[in-house]
């Protein structure tokens, strides 16, 4: 769309319900975590259990080796997920931040497996991670003056 023909557009905060929603509604997010004292971007797929965001990993990942080494209080993480048009801006943006803990129970894990597969075929997703949301930040980009219609 020519610049010139851009209409105006507003940005609505979402709860916190209708955020995970959203999030929830997609397949595919990034999480974002410290690697090195740095911070480390990946694609990831994700399904929400219980209000916590799973993702699967492997052994080697540098997330399952940081999760492992803070086990008692978890390592602090990003998790975005988002449905934006390319042509028009419009669309929606979630941000969560909270703390990751590696999934130990065998059980569990196994469940876990079944829930989600990975979306990528490399190295055996034999791990899985469970993000527990702190914080819950959501944006719904729409037309100004429009009715909001949200994708996703």
């Amino acid at each position: 769309m020519p610049a010139r023909e851009m209409r105006a557009h507003r940005r609505i905060d979402l709860d916190h319900a209708e955020a995970l929603r959203l999030l929830g509604s997609v397949s595919l997010g990034r999480i974002v975590f410290t690697r090195q004292a740095l911070p480390t971007v990946r694609p990831v797929n994700h399904v929400l259990d219980d209000g916590d965001i799973v993702i699967r990993t492997h052994e080697g990942a540098a997330l399952t080796s940081h999760a492992r080494e803070t086990e008692s209080t978890g390592v602090v993480v990003a998790y975005e997920a988002d449905v934006i048009d390319p042509d028009t801006h419009l669309g929606w943006s979630v941000v969560v931040t909270g703390y990751a803990h590696l999934v130990t129970d065998p059980v569990e894990l196994e469940r876990v497996r079944g829930l989600l597969e990975p979306w990528v075929p490399m190295e055996p997703m034999d791990q899985a991670v469970r993000i527990r949301p702190e914080l819950v930040i959501g944006v719904l980009l729409t037309e100004t003056g429009g009715g909001a219609k949200t994708t996703g």
